[in-house]
């Protein structure tokens, strides 16, 4: 796979948003339209379920030649040899931990990102060690319709003082894409605007498009 610094469109292999479709179809289009990362998110399924997904899953992003996130399940990730695991606040220093070198567990090839929503969270994920950060969300989003949008401002912060690789994340859309690049972003999530476009393919196509 790429590296991960040129890695610019992070998509989703998210449940909530399948509508019925496989996931192993939906992670085969996005390889086919260009994303550069690909995670599996599966809230509502158990540990096996997600076993069983990101089994099927990998053995595509492999042959293409891309990085498969596992959200939240670390254990998953190292055992089947996943090449990042995505973690929230939650997940991570809720915890108890404080490096990421404690959730690796000597599997140090498993790389580790976190979810951060203030510069407060993001530098002590920088201190954590984490390889990437998300950051966000950066508008209103349905996948997390609670959380409370941190706007352009962290994404304008993030450009200026955040030296590993971030993706801005969270409401991200072909429409609002030009003000998130402005803000400084050069790598984004997509999860709903990939998602629930009528072809995947080409709406990962045409965001990466839009963030060469």
């Amino acid at each position: 796979m790429k590296p991960l610094a040129d890695c610019r469109l992070y998509a989703f292999v998210d449940t909530a948003y399948l509508q019925g479709r496989a996931p192993e179809i939906v992670a085969q289009q996005l390889c086919d339209g260009g994303s550069d990362l690909i995670q599996l998110r599966a809230k509502k399924s158990s540990p096996d379920e997600i076993r069983r997904m990101a089994e099927t899953i990998l053995s595509i992003t492999r042959r293409a030649n891309i990085g498969l996130v596992i959200n939240d399940q670390v254990e998953i990730a190292r055992d089947l040899g996943a090449e990042f695991c995505h973690l929230g606040q939650e997940d991570f220093f809720d915890a108890g931990h404080t490096h990421c070198s404690e959730v690796r567990n000597q599997k140090p090839e498993v790389r580790i990102g976190l979810s951060t929503h203030s510069p407060e969270q993001a530098e002590r994920a920088l201190t954590a060690g984490a390889d990437y950060l998300a950051i966000g969300p950066v508008y209103a989003t349905g996948t997390k319709p609670t959380a409370k949008p941190v706007t352009l401002e962290y994404v304008r912060w993030a450009a200026a003082n955040v030296g590993v690789p971030w993706f801005a994340i969270g409401g991200i859309n072909l429409e609002n894409l030009g003000d998130v690049l402005a803000a400084g972003a050069s790598r984004v999530c997509v999860v709903s605007a990939i998602l629930n476009a009528p072809d995947v393919a080409r709406a990962c196509a045409e965001f990466r498009r839009r963030l060469a």
